[in-house]
């Protein structure tokens, strides 16, 4: 009820900002913020970042690059639950703490879902419904389940727009 009386006084991507703003631990400048969305107190965002619904849990440290962008519903975690080594089943209430790193230029297509530990490098593009398990290279298009790489990007078209800083 209070959620859609606030949502009702103020336009919600100026609320959205403010909710991710306030919680990140740092964030360059420009950020675009068009779908609910919640960081953990460690996420460190670029210039030019775009949420359009993200959600970043956990305790470990999200690091976003410049000129970033998601489609809706993406997931970025930073823990999970020890299942191996805990001292209950099917787990425990510690977790492993695994640091995510986005570099620069990277989009997530829509519903895509970061697992902790992941690095997904410069340039990258990641498939809608896609779950990045583990490391990304950069100038890549991956996409399913597991992510795999099924493409590079063009290297010459993109160090050229990247040369005549033509971001989104």
């Amino acid at each position: 009820m209070l959620k859609k009386f606030i949502i009702g006084i103020f336009k919600p991507k100026f609320l959205f900002r403010y909710i991710v703003k306030s919680k990140a631990k740092s964030c360059k400048g420009k950020l675009s913020v068009n779908g609910f969305s919640t960081v953990n107190n460690n996420t460190h965002l670029g210039y030019n970042v775009n949420f359009n619904g993200m959600k970043i849990t956990g305790k470990g440290r999200c690091t976003i690059g410049d000129n970033f962008h998601s489609g809706t519903n993406c997931q970025i975690m930073t823990d999970y639950h020890n299942y191996e080594n805990g001292t209950k089943i099917p787990y425990d209430n510690t977790v492993i703490v695994k640091d995510v790193l986005i570099k620069d230029n990277v989009w997530l297509g829509n519903n895509v879902i970061v697992l902790p530990g992941v690095e997904i490098g410069e340039g990258s593009v990641i498939q809608a419904g896609s779950v990045v398990v583990k490391d990304i290279p950069a100038l890549s298009v991956a996409g399913g389940h597991p992510a795999k790489v099924f493409k590079m990007r063009d290297i010459e078209q993109y160090n050229k727009l990247k040369d005549q800083k033509q971001f989104f």
